[in-house]
């Protein structure tokens, strides 16, 4: 595994391309994953991450954690947000309906945006639960098909502060369903630690509050 921790003099970070196509379709061994830690840095990190340009990049973290106020801060290209979904379906629905009501309209809508957006073969940034590992199964493969690579972006904070963040936003999940997003992000995290990245995922990078408070920009070359 290349796991590399020292970028505290780096302003701008690209991730080296990684093979798409299975693995028979190669003469050689892969590459080792690339897992790059940029915790722990008291925020001397990367101000942007820069990705191959028919490249796919996950977001994932604790609800609360942060993910939707980073990308809409450091991604201005091609960006895939559920809770974007879900504010424009509050938007429009009566104030007396209950979201759960509509929830299922609106991951349909957020999915056929994500369809959609992928279809045009540009970089895109995509907001993920953490939870559905179809999802991530379907940018792998999509990423394959165009000839890029499909990265993790994983923010690891407590669930102290994600519990914060979803209480400044003025919305949360239930606790059942925050153990869930809990247990699923933990498993994550230490998955990728170890250097054993998901299949179908060429690198991850690891940040912590700090490190995401400094990111100005996640882009595409080309």
């Amino acid at each position: 595994m290349n796991r590399t921790t020292a970028y505290a003099t780096t302003s701008v970070l690209a991730l080296p391309k990684q093979p798409a196509a299975p693995a028979r379709e190669h003469c050689g061994e892969r590459p080792a994953p690339v897992v790059r830690d940029l915790r722990d840095r008291s925020g001397r990190s990367p101000h942007a991450l820069l990705f191959g340009p028919r490249d796919l990049v996950v977001v994932t973290g604790l609800p609360g954690s942060g993910k939707s106020t980073l990308m809409s801060r450091a991604v201005k290209g091609v960006r895939i947000d559920s809770q974007d979904t879900r504010d424009r379906w509050d938007a429009r629905a009566p104030g007396f309906l209950p979201y759960a009501v509509y929830r299922p309209l609106v991951r349909l809508a957020h999915y056929a945006g994500l369809h959609r957006a992928l279809r045009g073969g540009k970089g895109v940034v995509v907001h993920d639960c953490g939870t559905q590992a179809w999802v991530r199964d379907w940018l792998a493969r999509e990423a394959r098909r165009r000839g890029g690579t499909l990265h993790l972006l994983l923010l690891d904070v407590t669930a102290g502060a994600a519990l914060a963040g979803q209480r400044e936003r003025g919305r949360g999940v239930s606790k059942y369903a925050f153990l869930r997003h809990r247990h699923a992000a933990a498993r994550l995290i230490r998955q990728v630690e170890r250097g054993d990245l998901p299949a179908g995922v060429g690198s991850a990078v690891l940040l912590d509050r700090d490190a995401a408070d400094v990111l100005r920009r996640i882009g595409f070359t080309g």
